[in-house]
């Protein structure tokens, strides 16, 4: 194993968030802070406690699953597109690193990315409600295993896009709207029973419901359904990845 190389593109990619500070850390805290003011005000008001939980304190797990979903995928695909679009890509190719070695160095710069951002949401919301982590090494546990699965996906999404355009679909049109309608502002008990059948196809249910187990103990659906749904994903985004890479789809050609 190659620690040099590895270290060589983990430290370059996390670079970039220093360059780019405002969109990787100021823009996701200035969003959270909006929710929190908009939803947590306004909404909050109307609707005083979800499972006896106030309703800031209820969306803290869905705003983080938001936006450690959004920020993995984003960072993971744009670090690994961004040098096939200037044909830097090559130049790492063509060193002494294995497929294994690259992929660990990009996507732990990304999943580092995301979780340093998901800590500043958690400290920016205990600024606006009252947070109480009853299974703190679950959180933890969720955190770190959504952030590598997700970043994993992404790289695999960088890796497949042929333009910036193909780069923002599943981030802004599947991903967003999957955890709006997740669950994330809003129990599934609230909903119609015809639409809480129609939520239980949405995989993020599943991953929000776990976050907010290991905040208050509350969810929706069995707590192993969470983590093993996620585990699953993580399987077949390393089985995606490492297919990709050996075959060098639109890498090598």
């Amino acid at each position: 194993m190659n620690f040099y190389a590895i270290r060589a593109i983990y430290l370059h990619e996390m670079d970039r968030m220093r360059r780019t500070l405002f969109q990787s850390i100021l823009s996701p805290v200035i969003s959270t802070s909006l929710y929190f003011i908009v939803f947590g005000s306004v909404i909050g008001g109307m609707i005083p406690q979800i499972d006896g939980v106030t309703y800031g304190s209820f969306i803290v797990p869905g705003l983080l699953m938001l936006t450690l979903l959004t920020q993995s995928i984003s960072n993971s695909a744009f670090g690994i597109f961004f040098p096939k679009f200037t044909g830097s890509i090559y130049e790492v190719l063509a060193a002494p690193i294995s497929s294994l070695e690259i992929i660990i160095g990009f996507v732990g710069a990304s999943a580092s990315k995301s979780l340093i951002v998901g800590i500043i949401i958690l400290i920016t919301a205990s600024f606006f409600v009252e947070m109480h982590v009853q299974y703190p090494l679950l959180m933890a546990f969720l955190l770190i295993l959504t952030c590598l699965t997700f970043s994993l996906f992404g790289f695999l999404i960088g890796i497949m896009s042929e333009n910036f355009e193909q780069l923002q679909v599943v981030p802004l049109i599947i991903i967003t709207p999957l955890v709006f309608l997740g669950g994330s502002l809003y129990s599934i008990d609230m909903l119609p029973e015809f639409w809480q059948k129609i939520s239980y196809f949405n995989p993020v249910v599943y991953l929000i419901n776990g976050m907010r187990w290991s905040f208050y103990g509350i969810s929706d659906f069995n707590i192993w359904i969470s983590v093993t749904s996620l585990v699953v994903f993580l399987i077949v985004c390393i089985a995606g990845v490492t297919v990709v890479i050996k075959k060098g789809y639109n890498i090598k050609n």
